[in-house]
């Protein structure tokens, strides 16, 4: 699928609507304000817009933020985040109103060069989600070019990321979008050998694709999280009280026997009598006894783990080997993350991608020691499972 990247446009006297991925945590300063309180995502796509500024052209800019499910609700709207854009970027950001109507098409067309309008929080509008058609064609209407810098919504059939680029002549992929695909495809494509890769996480049934996708191409498979009991249990091993899919045990069963020795999982466990912070962690090997449930990955299972992900050339990581987010449970994953910078220094290509993996190397300070950290994790396992991404179809030419 061939797009054209931004460098084959010219964006002279021209606008440019950019879809950008600005879903960025809020908080509040000491004066009661709402703030961005991480500016990771917007700091990502300012290279697309620079260059679209720089090159002579005004943004009209498109994002989500949180989810108010097609009601305008203040406490998802843009305002805060085009005050802190104006200020990464050295210049005056015009929020609109509203998604659409008669002012943000008169704001649009008086955009000189160099200019940049944020449009109100696009999901505001029932027709983003539904890929409205009436939308889709307004959106194609307030700008010349169409640029998708938001991989992480690339995965959605929607109006601003799919809808609307049909619209365009002159569209498409932003640096960040770009450099998400290159990244991955290496993955996909030609991985180096030995190919690791680390699945953790809740459920099996959330991760099945991309389990049954990379064992096609993985030299080893380690399993982490709460889906690994589901795992042993398949394999008649005790779990206790961990979080297992009871009606996932056939095809964990399938998956182990068609793994063979390129499955891993943990042979230790650090335990609990309850799902708490606070809770006193417990060191098990093998077997979970009938009162505790698994909440990490032991000092065993770690060093095998971190001896196999120092081995490769290729690592993917998706999901955390335990309730990271409780210190007391946090072992398991930290070692995971130092191990794959580790293997990065040593030459390896390493990729993160998925919220909470992202979250706990983001976390650990360790996010920039890593070959790539994806900004989009539903979107990330797709395209590794091979599934056509709506938002990047749409660029097609």
């Amino acid at each position: 699928m061939k797009t054209r990247s931004l460098t084959d446009l010219n964006f002279s006297g021209k606008r440019a609507l950019i879809r950008v991925d600005f879903n960025v945590p809020l908080g509040q300063n000491a004066d009661g304000e709402t703030i961005v309180a991480d500016d990771t995502r917007i700091r990502s796509a300012l290279p697309t817009i620079q260059h679209v500024l720089t090159s002579g052209g005004s943004a009209i800019l498109v994002s989500h933020l949180g989810r108010p499910k097609g009601e305008v609700k203040s406490e998802f709207s843009m305002g805060p985040v085009g005050e802190h854009l104006a200020l990464l970027t050295g210049t005056p950001v015009i929020v609109a109103p509203e998604v659409r109507g008669e002012a943000v098409e008169q704001i649009a067309a008086s955009l000189e060069p160099g200019e940049i309008m944020l449009l109100e929080n696009i999901r505001f509008d029932a027709g983003e989600t539904k890929n409205d058609p009436d939308l889709s064609a307004y959106l194609g209407r307030l700008a010349d070019v169409y640029v998708n810098d938001a991989f992480g919504t690339a995965h959605r059939a929607h109006a601003s990321t799919a809808g609307a680029a049909a619209h365009y002549d002159e569209k498409a992929a932003g640096f960040l979008m770009q450099k998400e695909l290159d990244t991955l495809r290496k993955l996909t494509d030609s991985p180096e050998h030995p190919f690791v890769a680390i699945v953790g996480g809740a459920k099996v049934s959330d991760k099945i694709g991309i389990i049954e996708t990379l064992l096609k191409t993985a030299d080893h498979l380690l399993i982490g999280g709460a889906m690994a009991y589901t795992f042993l249990k398949a394999q008649g091993k005790e779990t206790g009280t961990s979080l297992t899919e009871d009606d996932r045990l056939d095809l964990a069963r399938d998956l182990i026997e068609r793994a063979g020795n390129r499955i891993h999982l943990p042979v230790d466990h650090v335990c609990a009598d309850r799902f708490a912070a606070d809770a006193t962690p417990v060191a098990h090997k093998d077997s979970i006894p009938v009162s505790l449930m698994g909440l990490d990955i032991g000092p065993e299972s770690v060093a095998e783990y971190a001896s196999i992900i120092k081995s490769g050339r290729t690592i993917v990581w998706n999901g955390p080997m335990g309730v990271f987010e409780m210190d007391a449970f946090s072992t398991g994953t930290k070692a995971i993350a130092l191990a794959l910078v580790e293997a990065t220094e040593a030459g390896a290509f390493s990729v993160v991608g998925g919220g909470d993996s992202v979250a706990a190397i983001v976390g650990a300070g360790l996010e920039k020691q890593v070959s790539h950290v994806s900004t989009g994790g539903g979107a990330m396992l797709e395209l590794l499972e091979g599934k056509t991404l709506p938002g990047v179809a749409a660029l097609a030419h």
